[in-house]
């Protein structure tokens, strides 16, 4: 249940038989033939259908995140650590006065890390309350699901190739592309990281079967639902 098709007076019947709700958080960058919200719309999409036969509400995507490794690469916008942070407190603090207390984080972007690292600084200042930091594509089941379809997949490959995040009118390379160097990556600035990615895929095909597609998608929405109802500590 999207909270964009709700009002306020819909939320506030809900909150009086139940406190759950889906936050998802994703970015904007590049993401090689895809769309540059590939994060957000995967995010997104896996938080809605997990929730939708709940009746849990999932609010808006975060659309922005942390990536200053691909800021060379135009169209690609990335937050300042403290400035995500400072957030991510405002949203979950916002969600906790309004009287959400069991909330899930769908995150879509591995950037985004920090903002799990810090999460037990904020349930520090809400003890009543309980949050669950879920990253879809590589909680164990999906990543299961992954890795059996192939073992070479990373970020903008084809484990991020749905027909969600393709666009019209540009055609994915054939080519299976081996897997950059990683550790060194890590250590290169934005201009230098272009140079070494190229398109920006890391490494593997940038296209698979819609079947195998179908499969894993549905493995990470199930996932995520289980998660919704039986993932609380009391």
């Amino acid at each position: 249940m999207r909270v964009q098709d709700m009002n306020w007076e819909q939320v506030e019947t809900y909150l009086q038989q139940d406190d759950r709700c889906v936050l998802p958080l994703g970015c904007t960058e590049q993401h090689a033939t895809l769309s540059l919200a590939t994060d957000s719309l995967l995010a997104g999409r896996v938080a809605a259908e997990a929730a939708a036969p709940l009746g849990i509400p999932v609010f808006p995507v975060l659309a922005y995140g942390i990536t200053p490794t691909f800021t060379a690469y135009p169209g690609t916008v990335s937050l300042r650590v403290t400035t995500y942070l400072a957030l991510l407190d405002d949203l979950l603090s916002g969600l906790h006065a309004q009287g959400f207390r069991r909330i899930l984080v769908v995150n879509g972007h591995g950037g985004n890390a920090p903002g799990q690292g810090w999460l037990g600084e904020w349930l520090s200042r809400h003890p009543d309350a309980r949050v669950q930091w879920h990253n879809w594509w590589n909680a164990p089941r999906t990543w299961a699901a992954v890795q059996a379809t192939d073992s070479l997949a990373s970020h903008a490959s084809w484990m991020e190739n749905f027909p969600w995040t393709r666009l019209e009118g540009v055609a994915a390379p054939e080519e299976r592309k081996p897997l950059v160097d990683l550790a060194a990556l890590r250590q290169l600035p934005p201009g230098r990281v272009r140079e070494m990615l190229g398109d920006g895929n890391y490494g593997g095909l940038h296209v698979r079967p819609e079947g195998d597609m179908l499969g894993i998608w549905q493995e990470a929405v199930a996932e995520t639902r289980e998660l919704l109802e039986r993932g609380w500590t009391d």
